[in-house]
């Protein structure tokens, strides 16, 4: 421990007495602040708090204060006080001086008649970063010295750090966009402005129930929510248990199948989906020609919203329903099967039950996703209006009207909140257990066959149709127009991806869509991982503590989940344009706006698997004298494989294929796939976004095989020798 204190005091000295103290333009990773350590840019702390910038001097008291204690002799209960005063005075004044400062001097009036004027100050850097980091380690410390959560360092930590990230960058993006539903067109806060906005028969009007106009928007969000959520958990289901528990022969073509709708940007499959079944689409030509039926729009709307949602939103329960059906132990199987219980009854009364957290999980997740979609309504909506699009235009439309947007945020809020507590009344207080660290034969209870049959049914036809789809997609790249003219070219291709080699400079990546490609690649690999690092410790956090203020700590984990990707873009931009965190045009908040855009994925997976391991093997391993992050490392993490998987994969592939939070984001320095997408279409240049998406669904199935490879599978009994027995006893 005294190693462990010794090493954040001197972190955060480096932070505070040598290294840069604001952001650099060129990034510190170019070192020009090596080579230029001037006062103006690159000084540490301590340089700007001995001249210009005197505010920052104070910081240099509560950093080095526990150094008394190693010439001192104290008692435990001083030893943790002086960490806890010297961590909360350093961080709330690193706060204050942080907000309060600006690029202009103060940010407050008042501050400024108190102590009158001041210079500005930028962005915090990494020295900044160090510093407020090491006073973070002192308050969790000294938390954990007194006994805090049984003394545990490295839980009171991960509390603390996910704690301030969550604030950080989810809710207080959150709320800078948020109070805004409460502000009138002359700038005045007032509940008046927010009434109006709230109260309108175009969001609650029911008029659809007796006449042929359409209902309110918060209706058809509803609506829409609930039959996605339905639509693609069934079949999420449906898929898990054909590759999990069944002898199909193709299964593996099936579980790629599965995820593919999840590695394309959400426009592409809407303009698939438009040439397949629209008025001039494949399908309806076909249908008009073979059997006479008349070409219609059925496609937008409702039912094109609900095909083209389910499509994209399957592989999401999917990826958690495996997981969670993978984790259940065959032990409980194996008993009801001795009591003489039938394939169904086994279904029915153990194998079901023991997967309903997930189920639940998935559900919630794909409602989440449909009403936070702008994509695909925007593409295939029709006069079918959505809260997700309403939002969108009040915000980059040319009302551009902040506070309708907030409201219409907020109402969205509520309907999650609620689906999240259905949820949680569904689970109900029930044990989910099934994996105890008791041996068992390893060989799950075969499915009975009208279970079989239902997944046949829905899942092999659903799985040809996505085939159908994507081979579409992959069509349209090789074809002059798509949907027009289908002469073959390779023009797209050369647009795109050409490569040459000069004698003088080497290799010369002279394709247009280079640059977006590898920015996109690099932001997607370098936010996946602390995505699912996050994720995974707060689903151990939620699942086996219990601290104060935990509901509100889940809740705020799935917040950014539930926000339209259109108002995190616009949040961000409120919240981190300006000091003490200036990041926008950077690669950094897209990186940061990945990590907690997709984080939910990864704790609903984490909490789902996590349900099902028996708290007896953490105490089993406390007995033998580990403490927590050797019982989580060691313990916990390998039976979270499928849960890891889960979380690396989403946050790789929603880093890759998002649109709707980082069209906002991006700049001509870090632009994205997406966003060069979204450009060739609007430009009609149709052959070369279809090559683009193309070339991301190559790349992200190959790093989804490395993804499985790196991290493993989770070996419980003999799982592999499953199947051999089901085909020999069906055989």
């Amino acid at each position: 421990m005294r190693k462990l204190v010794v090493g954040w005091i001197l972190i955060g000295s480096l932070g505070y007495f040598v290294l840069p103290w604001y952001m650099i333009n060129d990034g510190f990773l170019s070192f020009s602040w090596l080579i230029e350590y001037e006062l103006e840019d690159h000084a540490s702390g301590i340089i700007f708090g001995l001249t210009e910038k005197k505010w920052l001097l104070p910081l240099i008291g509560p950093l080095i204060f526990p150094l008394i204690l190693f010439f001192f002799k104290y008692s435990r209960r001083t030893y943790a006080n002086i960490f806890l005063i010297s961590g909360l005075v350093g961080f709330l004044y690193f706060f204050f001086q942080g907000y309060a400062i600006g690029v202009r001097g103060w940010n407050y009036p008042i501050f400024e008649s108190l102590f009158g004027e001041i210079d500005r100050q930028f962005g915090i850097g990494l020295g900044a970063v160090l510093t407020i980091s090491t006073f973070i380690f002192y308050v969790t410390h000294g938390l954990s010295s007194r006994g805090w959560l049984n003394g545990d360092n490295f839980i009171v930590g991960t509390i603390w750090l996910i704690i301030i990230l969550v604030t950080l960058f989810v809710f207080m993006p959150i709320f800078s966009m948020l109070h805004r539903a409460f502000i009138n067109s002359e700038g005045v806060h007032t509940l008046v402005s927010f009434s109006d906005k709230f109260i309108n028969k175009g969001l609650w009007g029911l008029d659809c129930l007796v006449s042929n106009v359409g209902c309110g928007v918060v209706w058809n969000t509803l609506t829409m929510g609930v039959l996605t959520a339905l639509s693609s958990t069934l079949l999420g289901l449906g898929f898990a248990l054909l590759v999990a528990r069944t002898n199909f022969k193709f299964k593996r073509l099936f579980k790629v199948l599965s995820v593919l709708p999840i590695i394309t940007p959400p426009f592409v499959i809407g303009l698939a989906i438009i040439i397949l079944f629209g008025r001039s689409g494949a399908v309806s030509t076909f249908l008009e020609w073979g059997f006479d039926v008349e070409r219609s729009r059925w496609i937008y709307g409702l039912s094109g919203i609900w095909f083209a949602q389910t499509l994209a939103f399957t592989p999401i329960t999917f990826l958690v329903l495996i997981g969670v059906i993978e984790s259940v132990s065959p032990s409980m199987e194996e008993a009801s099967q001795t009591l003489r219980a039938g394939k169904w009854q086994v279904f029915k009364t153990v194998t079901f039950p023991l997967i309903r957290p997930g189920i639940a999980n998935a559900f919630l997740l794909g409602f989440i996703e449909s009403l936070a979609d702008f994509g695909n309504p925007l593409v295939l909506g029709g006069d079918f209006d959505v809260l997700s699009t309403e939002i969108f235009f009040a915000v980059v439309g040319a009302q551009y009207d902040e506070s309708r947007a907030a409201v219409l945020a907020i109402i969205l809020l509520s309907m999650v909140l609620l689906a999240f507590y259905v949820q949680n009344q569904w689970l109900g207080k029930r044990s989910y257990v099934s994996i105890t660290g008791k041996g068992d034969s390893g060989l799950y209870a075969e499915l009975p066959q009208s279970i079989k049959n239902f997944i046949y049914f829905i899942v092999i036809p659903w799985g040809l149709l996505t085939l159908v789809i994507y081979v579409m997609i992959m069509f349209g790249g090789f074809v002059e127009m798509w949907g027009v003219d289908h002469s073959f070219t390779l023009k797209h291709y050369v647009n795109a991806f050409s490569v040459s080699f000069d004698e003088k400079i080497g290799l010369h990546w002279t394709g247009t869509a280079w640059n977006s490609f590898s920015t996109t690649f690099w932001v997607a690999v370098l936010s996946a991982p602390p995505t699912a690092a996050i994720g995974i410790l707060t689903a151990y956090l939620l699942a086996r503590h219990n601290f104060i203020g935990k509901k509100a700590f889940e809740f705020g984990t799935m917040l950014s989940f539930a926000i339209p990707g259109t108002i995190i873009g616009v949040s961000y931009i409120f919240a981190f344009n300006t000091p003490p965190i200036e990041i926008t045009g950077t690669g950094i908040i897209l990186i940061i706006s990945f990590v907690f855009r997709n984080m939910p994925v990864g704790v609903r997976a984490g909490i789902a698997s996590m349900n099902q391991l028996d708290p007896h093997l953490d105490e089993a391993s406390a007995t033998l004298n580990a403490n927590s992050y050797q019982t989580f490392k060691n313990i916990i993490l390998p039976l979270l494989k499928p849960a890891i998987v889960a979380a690396l994969v989403f946050s790789f592939v929603r880093a890759m294929t998002a649109i709707s939070a980082v069209i906002f984001l991006v700049s001509a320095r870090y632009d994205l796939a997406t966003s060069y997408i979204l450009g060739r279409l609007e430009s009609n240049d149709y052959g070369l976004a279809i090559v683009y998406a193309s070339a991301l669904i190559v790349v992200m199935l190959i790093t989804i095989v490395i993804i499985q490879l790196l991290v493993g599978r989770r070996k419980l009994g003999r799982r592999d020798q499953y199947f051999s027995l089901i085909q020999g006893n069906t055989g």
